[in-house]
């Protein structure tokens, strides 16, 4: 017989239970596994890679034992000695005495007679059967929660994607046209670098234009930068813009620019000279004009491109024939840094393009703010960080337009010379002027906080590619990713399907569908990667 350690009494086996801090401590161990180990295995599996839940497959098992284990302290009842004097429960650290609920039926059978005590053991036992279901049921529940809740709160970044694919409301932009944005103008311009032109500090892009009306009512509101390009609509924003320059007829009052490109695209670097200078002769005659102000060598992901030789010679003689006046360079690319050292190491560029918004990352200012030091003008593209507030829940504001509030935070920025924006309706005159010459305000502050937690899952930042060498086939994830935020938030799906088609098989997400995902994990703002390129590939394939 075993003698009680407490008070050295006599023991006898008596039914026992787990004691509560040991069941607190499996359900929190339970939940602990199910964060810092399983969760993280999980990637692949959330992001749809093909048998994606392997590497998570021994957590999961060991964490379902743990589990398990938890599940059952919660309602287990065994017998173990309980001393007779003391009553404690050996070992006393586990177990806690646990009264059999016949105890008090069979008292009161020995009391009062057997007719009363077969009553009372009948109720007993279906008070008994009751109070077991109910612990084994809230003993499931909280190791569910447990084990799930540690996994949910380690992979909270698939909450908003959820919550934007199941439970969207589409919104515009802005909620509502206001009154006081009617017949706004543009009421602050900037000088562009050493071009030395005053320019809007809210200027027209034109990749989406459609109507001259919408760029004849842009002049009369006061912006004179107009950014195109012949591969926008396959020439047709030159078509247009040119139309609206010989409508207006005060070609003077604009800053025109375009690009050294042709309808299908990019001309690439080894282009021979005369054909750079035809293409740029042929925009001319589309824009109806005998200059551009300002020329870029568009799409410079790489220093090579940038410095081609043959783009510069083609520069020189056109601005011999007073054709072009200043030459820029537009960049998507993750290798940023180098290329804009080395076009402020050349002193050859007036003028940079790249994509500047809130919540970029922090290298990108001091670009900006290098290139302001040598004279450079700096125009901010892509300032809508994705464009899509359209499709996000929860800006409900109607107080200000999330555009206005993008706007004036890049524009905060006194090195910035100008923003360009898409515009191709006539109410964004009013919506995107209203931002001109104004500051950020904490009611902007807290609109655009609030599309950042909404958009931070679903948006491919510019200038990163931290993923890119994780690739195992080399593919441009960024810019697949890209061309897919051109359909999905641009409405551009015509352009984003023809510029993804001219990758080819061997650089388009094709190789995604297969592939075991070594990409999962790598990028910093835990984008799932391989399911937005599966769902970009879905969706720009002709």
């Amino acid at each position: 017989m075993t003698v009680c350690d407490r008070c050295g009494g006599d023991t006898e086996a008596r039914p026992a239970r787990v004691r509560w801090p040991v069941r607190l401590a499996l359900w929190a161990s339970t939940f602990a596994l199910g964060w810092a180990w399983v969760a993280p295995r999980l990637n692949g599996l959330f992001e749809g890679v093909r048998s994606g839940w392997r590497p998570a497959l021994p957590a999961l098992l060991a964490t379902a034992a743990l589990g398990l284990a938890a599940f059952v302290s919660g309602f287990v009842r065994v017998r173990r000695p309980t001393c007779v004097a003391c009553g404690e429960t050996m070992p006393p650290w586990l177990f806690a005495p646990a009264r059999p609920h016949t105890d008090a039926a069979h008292a009161l059978a020995g009391a009062h007679g057997e007719a009363e005590g077969a009553a009372a053991l009948a109720g007993t036992d279906r008070r008994g059967f009751l109070a077991t279901a109910g612990a084994v049921g809230a003993s499931g529940l909280a190791t569910a929660v447990a084990g799930a809740g540690g996994v949910a709160l380690r992979q909270h970044r698939w909450r908003d994607v959820g919550r934007d694919v199941f439970f969207a409301e589409v919104e515009k932009v802005a909620p509502e046209q206001r009154p006081e944005w009617a017949g706004s103008r543009v009421k602050a311009y900037r000088r562009l670098g050493r071009t030395e032109a005053m320019v809007s500090d809210i200027s027209l892009g034109s990749g989406r234009i459609e109507d001259d009306r919408v760029a004849l009512l842009a002049l009369e509101r006061g912006i004179n930068y107009f950014d195109t390009a012949p591969d926008y609509s396959r020439n047709g924003s030159e078509i247009l813009l040119g139309k609206a320059i010989r409508e207006h007829g005060e070609r003077d009052r604009m800053f025109l620019a375009s690009k050294f490109c042709t309808a299908d695209g990019h001309l690439p670097p080894d282009t021979p000279v005369p054909e750079i200078i035809r293409t740029v002769e042929e925009s001319l005659g589309r824009l109806q004009t005998d200059r551009l102000d300002l020329v870029h060598i568009h799409s410079c992901d790489t220093v090579e491109r940038l410095m081609a030789p043959n783009f510069h010679e083609a520069f020189d003689r056109l601005k011999e024939q007073g054709k072009v006046r200043f030459l820029g360079f537009s960049s998507h690319t993750p290798n940023l840094e180098a290329v804009a050292d080395r076009a402020l190491e050349s002193g050859r560029f007036d003028v940079m393009m790249l994509a500047y918004h809130h919540g970029l990352f922090p290298g990108i200012p001091e670009i900006i703010d290098r290139a302001h030091r040598a004279d450079v003008g700096v125009v901010a593209m892509k300032t809508l960080k994705g464009a899509k507030a359209e499709n996000l829940p929860g800006l409900r504001d109607r107080s200000v337009a999330y555009s206005q509030a993008a706007f004036r935070w890049v524009l905060e920025n006194p090195a910035v010379s100008c923003l360009v924006v898409s515009f191709f309706r006539p109410e964004q005159c009013d919506e995107y002027l209203y931002a001109s010459g104004t500051k950020p305000d904490d009611a902007d502050r807290a609109l655009l906080e609030r599309y950042d937690r909404l958009a931070s899952a679903d948006y491919c930042r510019p200038h990163c590619g931290a993923c890119l060498d994780r690739c195992p086939n080399g593919l441009p994830i960024d810019t697949v990713l890209r061309y897919d935020m051109y359909f999905a938030d641009y409405g551009r799906e015509t352009a984003a399907r023809e510029k993804y088609a001219k990758l080819g098989a061997s650089r388009d997400a094709s190789a995604c569908l297969g592939c075991p995902a070594p990409c999962a994990g790598a990028c910093p703002f835990e984008l799932p990667i391989r399911a937005k390129m599966v769902r970009a590939h879905e969706r720009l394939r002709a």
